[in-house]
């Protein structure tokens, strides 16, 4: 324990006659609010509460230890300052985070081989690696082919793709892979027939003698049951071994509302796929995004609705054993500038270090494609017991958006990118999408597909 005196505080109150561990265990039961509050009691009893090894645990019990362990690593200090790491400053600077710094991280070079250029593929953080895979490109083309790169603690320095050559799964676009543990699992999409595709896959990473990297993939027997085929749905993981998939485009061009988990048998083999049916539940739309944010929640934003409009409602879905349901979060736009679009298709959303929400880029009902970062707080919605009365209210999320200010290189304005974070929650890495072009021949409505990789980085100062 990190507080282990044995001593008593003497000034005849009952709390004070604690032991400064129990006193620490005491303060890591309470919200940041009353630790900040306990802190300007008194003297002795603002040493402990502002103490380094106190923060630390403060930020381990939020934020989990893997992010911290990664975090930690990401400052690339010696030991001796990473045991001098201002744990309280860093946890407000978190809270608090009004800026991101980007850099580029595709530079041309002839001797490097890249992936080339496109939109709605998939792109994740597993076992040190980036790993891409699929996605649409000129012509409504799909693409079957995987790239992965080793980064280790190396965030910004320029990536060496590989390209993997797995034959598996067919080409497609518009599909989702997320991460479970260290798995990655990839559901549907469509092909450039139009084909929409219901399997499921998982792969594996291997590491090899100089950062070489192979990819295995099989297909997981679902059984009898499994969604319908679609395209343009949403996913992410929600506890170790489940994932959830909602709405996208189904057969016949129609948008789906439908919910879907599957879970995952202990040896991944298997997996059984089952359909939440809550109400109220978000309406049918495509383009949007899921995203883990606790052990049993989701949180849904944006999209494509039925009627072809972009939306920017809020919605958290909370799975359990005994029940699942959605419930509406709404939000106070009054810290939003004038003449400033949130709602949006296309964007990436991802949670990143402190609860927080970090949504990039997409295009607005006149498909006009942004290049803004905005953050949600989402650290009240994970902690909340999603009772109905407690999640309807409207002055939930006041003033939780902010837009974030970019430094460093200016990435353009794109739509239908992917994006991920790395372990530490600190970086976040962007591909592809579409991007507005010159008007050329080729480029008939002034569109074309990036093959641009940069880094995004919360910028915090010790």
């Amino acid at each position: 324990m990190a507080e282990t005196s044995a001593g008593h505080f003497n000034n005849g109150s009952s709390i004070a006659s604690l032991a400064s561990d129990h006193l620490f265990t005491i303060l890591l039961l309470l919200p940041i609010d009353s630790i900040l509050s306990f802190a300007m009691t008194c003297k002795k009893f603002r040493h402990l509460a502002t103490s380094d090894n106190l923060w630390e645990s403060v930020c381990r019990r939020d934020w989990g230890n893997s992010a911290v362990d990664a975090l930690k690593s990401s400052f690339h200090a010696d030991e001796q300052q990473l045991r001098l790491l201002p744990w309280i400053r860093l946890y407000k600077q978190v809270s608090r985070v009004d800026s991101v710094c980007c850099y580029k991280l595709t530079l041309p070079d002839p001797d490097l081989v890249l992936p080339t250029p496109r939109a709605s593929h998939s792109l994740n953080f597993v076992s040190g690696c980036l790993v891409l895979f699929g996605g649409g490109c000129e012509g409504g083309r799909h693409l079957d082919d995987t790239w992965a790169a080793y980064i280790g603690n190396n965030s910004q320095n320029i990536l060496k793709w590989q390209k993997i050559q797995t034959g598996i799964p067919s080409g497609r676009f518009g599909h989702t892979c997320v991460v479970i543990e260290n798995f990655l699992v990839l559901f549907g999409g469509i092909n450039d027939r139009g084909d929409r595709h219901s399997d499921t896959w998982l792969g594996q990473v291997s590491i090899h003698e100089n950062h070489g990297i192979s990819l295995s993939w099989r297909l997981v027997d679902v059984g009898s049951t499994s969604p319908p085929p679609r395209g343009a749905h949403a996913a992410c993981c929600i506890s170790s071994r489940r994932m959830v998939v909602h709405g996208g485009i189904g057969l016949n061009g129609v948008r789906l509302d439908d919910t879907w988990v599957i879970e995952l048998s202990e040896n991944q083999c298997l997996g059984t796929w089952h359909q939440i049916v809550s109400h109220p539940s978000p309406p049918a739309r495509s383009g949007h995004s899921l995203t883990c944010i606790s052990e049993t929640q989701a949180i849904l934003f944006g999209g494509r609705g039925l009627g072809y409009e972009v939306l920017n409602d809020i919605w958290v879905l909370h799975v359990s054993e005994s029940y699942s349901k959605w419930v509406q979060v709404f939000y106070d736009l009054q810290n939003v500038p004038a003449g400033v679009s949130l709602p949006r298709v296309g964007h990436s959303a991802t949670s990143m270090v402190g609860g927080r929400l970090l949504v990039h880029g997409g295009e607005d009902s006149l498909r006009h494609r942004k290049d803004d970062f905005w953050v949600l707080d989402i650290s009240c919605i994970s902690l909340e017991r999603m009772h109905p009365t407690g999640l309807s209210s409207k002055r939930l999320l006041v003033n939780k958006w902010r837009r974030l200010k970019p430094k460093g290189y200016k990435p353009g304005c794109r739509s239908f990118h992917r994006a991920c974070v790395d372990d530490s929650g600190r970086y976040l890495y962007v591909f592809g999408g579409m991007v507005d072009g010159l008007l050329q021949p080729a480029e008939p409505a002034g569109l074309r597909f990036d093959g641009e990789l940069f880094l995004v980085e919360l910028v915090l100062q010790l």
